[in-house]
């Protein structure tokens, strides 16, 4: 494992800024510390894992907001690590396969990737799907003065039983309980609130959150709403809120009077 930290680090009067953390598990070394170099030189502080299980004893002990996962690892793979991640902290997640290997891909977007590069990869490529993902995830924990926050202030929205704070990014049901939302999953639900009642097409849906454009960006799209539905609607296959205009789109169907 290796620790590169911020290059760019600064500070504001006594208030630091807070960067972003980022880990990255690969095993072909290289690869690895190119990306972790590259990334550090960046703005973030990057921490490296040459394998799985290295990266969750990494992960016991720090928190990040992204990982980037190599998936044909030696050993666990990538996609079985980064749903270990996943049931233990809200983590952006961009997974690294090898060209070809759509299936890698698609399983991965059921698992709630939020991104992926192909190898061989630039790494510029790289960094543009990181800031991608970053700006849709947590950023990290500010100092307390600088967190204090009213909830006057606070975007919230109704939908049936549903409460969706849009800047804590958590939805609850009627009795309080949270709603077991990925961040990619809440990402589209955040497009579609804010936009409800409008006609929306997958390109505009991907644009809105923030995917890099490649030809997986339609069913990226279309499996996170399909799990979307599964957790906000009482009958998936007849869905309420978030309707199929065939061939068109989508639409978040809210009734007068509610949203606000």
């Amino acid at each position: 494992m290796m620790f590169i930290p911020n290059l760019l680090s600064a500070e504001s009067g006594s208030q630091s800024i807070v960067r972003a953390r980022i880990v990255v598990v690969e095993d072909e070394p290289d690869l690895r510390d190119a990306v972790a170099e590259y990334l550090g030189a960046s703005g973030y502080d990057v921490a490296t894992a040459e394998s799985a299980s290295a990266a969750r004893t990494l992960l016991e002990t720090q928190s990040f907001q992204l990982a980037i996962l190599d998936i044909a690892m030696p050993g666990e793979d990538g996609l079985s690590l980064g749903r270990w991640m996943r049931s233990k902290t809200p983590i952006g997640i961009i997974y690294a396969t090898a060209a070809g290997t759509a299936l890698d891909r698609i399983v991965g977007l059921e698992l709630g990737a939020d991104d992926y590069i192909v190898k061989p990869y630039e790494l510029r490529e790289v960094l543009a799907r990181v800031r991608s993902v970053l700006r849709r995830v947590p950023q990290p924990t500010e100092p307390q003065a600088a967190k204090a926050e009213t909830t006057a202030n606070r975007r919230f929205m109704s939908f049936g039983p549903f409460h969706a704070d849009l800047d804590g990014r958590f939805v609850t049901g009627s009795n309080g309980t949270v709603i077991d939302l990925a961040k990619s999953e809440f990402d589209v639900l955040e497009v579609f609130l804010t936009r409800a009642n409008r006609l929306l097409t997958r390109a505009a849906i991907s644009e809105a959150i923030g995917f890099v454009e490649d030809p997986e960006s339609s069913r990226a799209v279309d499996i996170r709403i399909m799990r979307l539905r599964k957790k906000i609607e009482a009958d998936p296959a007849n869905p309420k809120f978030l309707r199929t205009v065939r061939g068109e789109g989508y639409i978040f169907s809210l009734p007068t009077g509610e949203g606000n």
